[in-house]
C-alpha cells in the first residue's frame, strides 16, 4: 500500500472519529454570519469598477463624458437599469447615452450604489432629487427631501413648494405647504410669495389651520399681492376676498377695510363687506351668537396653539379667578375674572369659544367669548334648578347641568341650556341622585360617572344619556367607588381619575372601552386629587389641582396613554387650586 493510500485511510478514520465524537456530545447545529461580508463585497467591487476590470456597461452623459459600472451591481439596485439591460437592443451596446444627466451627477449616483454613500450640498440637492427618481433609488430621493426639509425657511418655502408641485413631489410638497401656513406672518413680509398664481393664494388663505391670529393679516396680504401687478390681478380680487374671513375684524380694522377703494369698486368685495357689517351689528345686539358660515369661523391653528383656561378658588384669594395656562410652554397669564366666587361651578366649552361657567351656588350662569378683543364675563339665562357639585357636559352646542345638590336635597334631574332659544330644559332624569358626579362625553353620549347620593353613599355606578332617545342607560360598575373624579376622554376613551371612594382619597386611575364596556385600571397618579380638572391635548391628558395634599395644589400632571406613565410639573406661580376647572380653548390675544 502506498504512501498516499494510507494517508487517505487516515484522514478518512479521523473524520469518522469527529464525527462521532460531536455525536456523543450531541452538537447543536449553530448560526454564523459575517456582518462585514456585504461591506467588504462592496469594497472590492468599487475597488474593480476603479480600476476599470470586468466592467461591462458605459454610460454617456448629456456631457460627453463617460460613466461605467457593472451590470450586474447597476440591475440589483436600480429598476431603472434592470429594464434597460432587459432591453435586448440597449444591453449589445457599447456605449448607453443617458441624455437626462450630466456627468457628475450620473457618477454620484453611481458611486452611491457601490458605497451607500452620498454627500449632499445646497447645489447638488435638487439636479440629484430629480436624478434620483429618473433612477428610481428611492432611498437618496427620499434623502434629497429630508435635506430639503431641514432647509425650509421663510427666504426658500416659496419657491421649494414650486418645485416639489412642478416634479409632483408630494412629500416635499406637503411639507413646504405646511411650513408655510405655520410661517405665515413672516412669509407674507417678504415678496416671495408675491409670485403666487392666484388660485395658489387662495387655496393657501383658504386654509382653516393658517397660523394667523389676526384676520387682518390676511387681507392685508391679499391686497398686496393684488397691488403688485394691478392691470392683471385686480380682476380676480373677489376670488381672494371670499376667502378673507371679514367677520373676524375687530370694528376698527373693518371701519379701515370699507374705506380700500379696491373694495368699493368691486360689487362683488362691497356684499363681503356688507356681511361682516352684519355680523357686528347682530353681535353688538345679541351677546351669544353662534357662527353660520366658514367666514365667520375663526380659523383653527396648530393644536399646540390650544391654552388651558383654569378657573380656581385659591387658598390665599377671596374670590375665584381665571387663567390661561400653556401646556407646551408652561407659561400662564391671567385671564377675564368673574365678580362673584364659582367655587363649585362645572365649566363647559363651545367650539372652542365660547366658555359656560355653570352654578356652583345658585343657578347663575356666565359666558366668556374668548373670540372678542377683551373679553369679559357675562350673565347668560339661569338654570331652572339650584345646584351645587353638580356636573357638567358639552354635547354639540348645548351644556347639560348634571345632578347635584339643592340646598340638602340630592339631585337626579339633568337640564340642558339650548343655544338656539338660549333657555334651559329639563331632559330625562338619571336612575339615581349623584351629587359630586363626574361627567364625560363619548362617541356623542353624556356619561355621569360615580358620584354620591344623597345617603352619603358612594357609587361606582355609570350611565350614559342618549340625546336622540331622551334616555339613560346603564354601563359596567369602575373597580372602586369615586365622587369628585375627573373624567377626561382621549382616542375614544373615558378615563376615571382620582376622587374618593367614602373611607379615602384616591390617586388611582380606570379606563373605560366602549367596545366591549368594559373598565380596567392604568397607572396611578403620583398624588391623590380629588375634584381635579381633567383636559385632553395634543394627545395627552392634563390634570391640574384637586382638593387633597395642599402641598401639590399648585401641580399639573401629564398621562401618555402610549407608554402608560404619568409626569408631574409644577405650575409657575405658587396658588394652590382648590375644585379645579379647566377647559381646553383659543383666546388669539395670549397667542400672540
Amino acid at each position: 500500500m502506498s504512501v498516499k493510500e494510507m494517508d487517505t485511510i487516515q484522514a478518512s478514520s479521523c473524520e469518522n472519529n469527529l464525527k462521532e465524537v460531536l455525536k456523543s456530545n450531541e452538537c447543536e447545529p449553530a448560526h454564523f454570519k459575517n456582518n462585514s461580508h456585504s461591506v467588504r463585497i462592496l469594497e472590492d467591487l468599487q475597488s474593480l469598477r476603479k480600476n476599470e476590470v470586468l466592467c461591462d456597461a458605459r454610460f454617456e452623459a448629456d456631457d460627453g463624458k463617460i460613466v461605467i459600472g457593472h451590470k450586474n451591481v447597476l440591475i440589483a439596485a436600480s429598476p431603472y437599469f434592470r429594464a434597460m439591460f432587459s432591453s435586448f437592443d440597449e444591453s449589445n451596446k457599447d456605449i448607453i447615452r443617458i441624455r437626462e444627466l450630466n456627468s457628475t451627477t450620473l457618477q454620484l449616483l453611481v458611486d452611491y450604489i457601490y458605497t451607500g454613500e452620498i454627500m449632499f450640498t445646497q447645489e447638488n440637492v435638487q439636479v440629484l432629487l430629480l436624478a434620483s427618481n429618473v433612477l428610481q433609488l428611492d432611498f437618496v430621493n427620499r434623502a434629497c427631501v429630508e435635506f430639503l426639509q431641514k432647509q425650509l425657511d421663510v427666504s426658500n418655502c416659496i419657491y421649494i413648494k414650486k418645485f416639489a408641485d412642478l416634479h409632483n413631489c408630494t412629500e416635499l410638497m406637503s411639507s413646504s405647504e405646511a411650513y408655510i401656513k405655520q410661517n405665515f406672518l413672516e412669509v407674507i413680509k417678504g415678496d416671495e410669495y408675491l409670485s403666487l398664481s392666484c388660485e395658489d393664494l387662495g387655496k393657501l388663505i383658504s386654509c382653516n389651520d393658517l397660523a394667523v391670529p389676526f384676520e387682518e393679516k390676511v387681507f392685508d396680504c391679499v391686497i398686496k399681492w393684488v397691488r403688485h401687478d394691478l392691470d392683471q390681478r385686480k380682476n380676480v380680487l373677489p376670488q381672494l376676498m371670499e376667502h378673507v374671513r371679514l367677520p373676524l375684524l375687530r370694528p376698527d380694522i373693518l371701519d379701515n377695510v370699507v374705506e380700500e377703494p379696491l373694495l368699493n369698486n368691486c360689487s362683488k368685495c362691497r356684499d363681503y363687506v356688507f356681511e361682516a357689517m352684519r355680523f357686528h351689528l347682530k353681535k353688538s345686539v345679541q351677546q351669544f351668537i353662534m357662527p353660520k358660515t366658514i367666514s365667520c369661523t375663526p380659523r383653527q391653528f396648530g393644536g399646540s396653539q390650544k391654552v388651558i383656561l383654569m378657573f380656581n378658588e385659591s387658598d390665599t384669594f377671596p374670590k375665584c379667578y381665571t387663567e390661561w395656562y400653556d401646556p407646551v410652554t408652561n407659561i400662564r397669564e391671567n385671564a377675564p375674572g368673574i365678580n362673584d366666587c364659582r367655587r363649585l361651578a362645572g365649566l363647559g366649552v363651545i367650539r372652542d369659544k365660547f366658555v359656560f361657567a355653570v352654578s356652583g351656588i345658585s343657578k347663575s350662569v356666565f359666558m366668556l367669548d374668548v373670540s372678542l378683543k377683551s373679553p369679559s364675563w357675562v350673565p347668560m339665562a339661569n338654570m331652572l334648578v339650584n345646584r351645587n357639585r353638580l356636573g357638567v357636559g358639552v354635547l354639540g352646542d348645548s351644556i347639560y347641568a348634571v345632578g347635584g345638590l339643592d340646598d340638602n336635597s340630592g339631585l337626579d334631574s339633568v337640564e340642558v341650556f339650548d343655544v338656539s332659544i338660549q333657555k334651559w330644559q329639563m331632559v330625562s332624569s338619571m336612575s339615581i341622585k349623584r351629587i359630586t358626579v363626574g361627567v364625560g362625553v363619548l362617541n356623542n353620549h353624556l356619561y355621569a360617572v360615580g358620584g354620591y347620593n344623597s345617603s352619603e353613599k358612594n357609587l361606582k355606578s355609570v350611565e350614559y344619556y342618549d340625546p336622540t332617545l331622551d334616555a339613560w342607560t346603564a354601563v359596567t360598575d369602575m373597580f372602586v367607588c369615586r365622587q369628585g373624579a375627573g373624567v377626561g376622554v382621549l382616542d375614544g376613551l373615558m378615563y376615571a381619575i382620582g376622587g374618593y371612594n367614602g373611607h379615602e382619597w384616591l390617586k388611582s386611575v380606570e379606563v373605560y372601552r366602549p367596545s366591549d364596556g368594559v373598565w380596567t385600571a392604568v397607572a396611578d397618579m403620583e398624588i391623590c386629587r380629588f375634584r381635579p380638572g381633567v383636559v385632553a391635548l395634543n394627545g395627552l391628558l392634563y390634570v391640574i389641582g384637586g382638593e387633597y395634599d395642599k402641598s401639590m395644589k399648585d401641580t399639573v400632571e401629564i398621562y401618555n396613554p402610549n407608554s402608560n406613565t404619568w409626569t408631574m410639573e409644577r405650575l409657575s406661580r405658587n396658588v394652590g387650586r382648590i375644585y379645579s376647572g379647566v377647559v381646553v380653548d383659543r383666546p388669539p390675544n395670549f397667542i400672540n
